[in-house]
């Protein structure tokens, strides 16, 4: 554990001596740069890896390179960053623009040219320094909300070229834009009894201090009063001078009598380390209540490359006769700082609010493998799959699993078996294992089988049943084209949907040729614009085939009439 924290003290001293360029990007819009997300703010199961630029609320901005370089990668999804384009420039950075409405110039040629070779919506291109060069300032494309956006925005980050490494865009120069001189804002405090014996202010359970304002501007907590192990956990949010938008702070740090504890700065990570964020946070309040609480403390340590810790991984274990002084730092990128302090003295206190009782019947490990049968179900957790030992819960009932609840984070996949003969061969093909929600609606898990046994790999726990679709996906058109001239429109739309499994794919053609739809699952909807050019003078002929993820399919087919002059 001493050399871990080592190397983590190493790898921070290196950062700090990164000299990143200030003056060689430009800005990739012409419009002021105000934020609705910044770097490494806390997003479900992952950092953000950028910023999330504001467009005024509207999609069609002009988006430029920021420097010199050439397209390296386009990924075009109606997932995730939706449709990207990622730009290598010969300094060793990688610039990444998101969410985009389309390509403009010779990227969205390119683009559509694989489409259609392709035959595919969904492309996701590899290029080379020659295929797609790109000058400093030059239009590659328009800001839209595409993929998992939730409003019109360009998501705008940098990344090490040869690590893939994302760096924080305000060590570029970007910082120029914030005239930020507001502190942090701590929303909440907590203090963490971290075992069985432990009782902290009467209680086995965490407890939320109070904040007093102080003449000095720092803030001193209600004292905490314990007799064993415990840890501190806070809720922080920070707002730059011109967006007014709540965003993550940059710099957490807490000392204990004076020597650093517990801490991290968000300055560069790895995609391999997104998921730790479930680590950091107190994943079952989040599950519960929305907030996001980052603890300050590892009972089983992780390899999150931004936290520094020391040899108790920010654990204080309170004891007689001893008392201890506890500050925290909140800062943001301009060195705005709250600080907090937090008296703590050992008490034997009588509880008053006990441990809350956790039903449970299986004891996991988080660094060996656990497997569990039980009926016709077995559950193969490999290790590594959690963060924590704990008391889980693992019952079958009728025909489904119920594994313990998702208020226990998970990190990696874990493997769900069930040996079911009730299905014939021919049926088995539409059987899948799903995970249930609250509210008894079925999710779809990719499910192989061999024999008579189902096997899915999922990534969380909670309820799991055998599902069969036998429900065809739905296609519908929002007016009627059959047998009209539709001349005056500029492109077709319909909507598809399924209310079992899934959408697996879906292929339109116009006169018997594929033709380019592109879909926006947020809406359901698929749409082809007529200036492509297959459509043909007079009458046409369109015809769309949507699969699910068991293999129902459905074909929808129409005729209309167009002039093209």
């Amino acid at each position: 554990m001493k050399f871990y924290n080592l190397l983590l003290l190493f790898s921070t001293v290196l950062l700090a001596q990164t000299d990143y360029p200030k003056d060689y990007f430009g800005v990739p819009v012409d419009i002021p740069i105000y934020l609705s997300g910044n770097f490494a703010e806390l997003r479900p199961n992952h950092f953000h890896a950028g910023f999330d630029i504001k467009t005024k609320g509207r999609e069609g901005v002009e988006v430029h390179s920021v420097a010199d370089g050439f397209v390296s990668r386009i990924k075009i999804s109606p997932y995730g960053n939706g449709n990207a384009i990622y730009i290598d420039h010969p300094n060793g950075y990688t610039s990444v623009y998101c969410h985009l409405q389309q390509a403009e110039g010779p990227i969205a040629d390119y683009i559509k040219n694989t489409q259609y070779k392709e035959h595919s919506f969904e492309i996701e291109l590899f290029l080379k320094p020659n295929d797609l060069p790109i000058k400093k300032g030059q239009l590659i494309a328009l800001t839209g909300n595409t993929g998992s956006s939730q409003g019109p925005h360009l998501h705008f980050e940098f990344r090490d070229t040869k690590t893939e490494k994302i760096i924080n865009p305000l060590h570029f120069g970007y910082d120029k834009f914030f005239n930020d001189t507001r502190k942090p804002t701590v929303a909440a405090l907590y203090v963490y009894p971290l075992d069985d014996k432990t009782t902290v202010n009467n209680s086995k359970r965490p407890i939320l201090l109070n904040l007093s304002l102080q003449k000095d501007g720092t803030y001193l907590a209600n004292k905490v009063s314990a007799n064993g192990r415990i840890g501190f956990g806070v809720t922080a949010e920070d707002y730059d001078a011109a967006s007014y938008s709540k965003n993550g702070v940059y710099k957490i740090q807490s000392f204990l009598n004076g020597k650093a504890s517990f801490g991290y700065q968000m300055d560069t990570y790895s995609f391999d380390e997104m998921r730790y964020i479930n680590a950091l946070i107190d994943y079952p309040k989040y599950r519960k209540t929305g907030q996001r609480v980052q603890k300050l403390f590892m009972t089983t340590a992780y390899p999150l490359s931004i936290i520094k810790a020391d040899v108790n991984n920010g654990i204080i274990d309170v004891k007689p006769n001893l008392s201890n002084v506890y500050q925290l730092d909140v800062s943001d990128f301009f060195g705005n700082t709250t600080t907090i302090n937090v008296p703590i003295s050992y008490d034997m206190t009588t509880t008053i609010i006990d441990k809350e009782v956790v039903e449970s019947n299986y004891y996991v490990k988080v660094n060996r493998e656990n497997i569990f049968t039980k009926g016709n179900w077995t559950v193969t957790f490999p290790a590594g799959t959690f963060y924590d030992n704990f008391d889980m819960n693992f019952n079958v009932r009728g025909d489904s699993l119920y594994l313990h609840d998702e208020m226990t984070p998970v990190h990696s996949s874990f493997t769900i078996a069930v040996d079911d003969a009730k299905y014939s061969d021919a049926d088995s093909e539409q059987v899948y294992i799903a995970d249930v929600d609250s509210r008894g609606r079925l999710g779809y898990n990719y499910t192989t089988k061999k024999g008579t046994v189902y096997t899915a790999r999922v990534k969380s726990l909670g309820k799991y049943t055998l599902a069969r679709d036998t429900t065809k996906p739905s296609v519908s058109i929002g007016k009627s084209i059959e047998g009209k001239w539709i001349s005056s429109q500029k492109s077709v739309q319909l909507s598809i949907s399924d209310s079992g499994s899934g959408i697996k794919s879906y292929n339109g053609y116009l006169n018997g040729v594929w033709a380019l739809f592109e879909y926006d699952y947020k809406t359901r909807k698929i749409t082809h614009n007529f200036n492509e050019g297959i459509v043909v003078e007079g009458a046409n002929e369109l015809k769309v085939v949507v699969v699910d993820n068991v293999g129902n399919s459905t074909t929808f087919e129409t005729h209309f009439f167009r002039s093209q002059k």
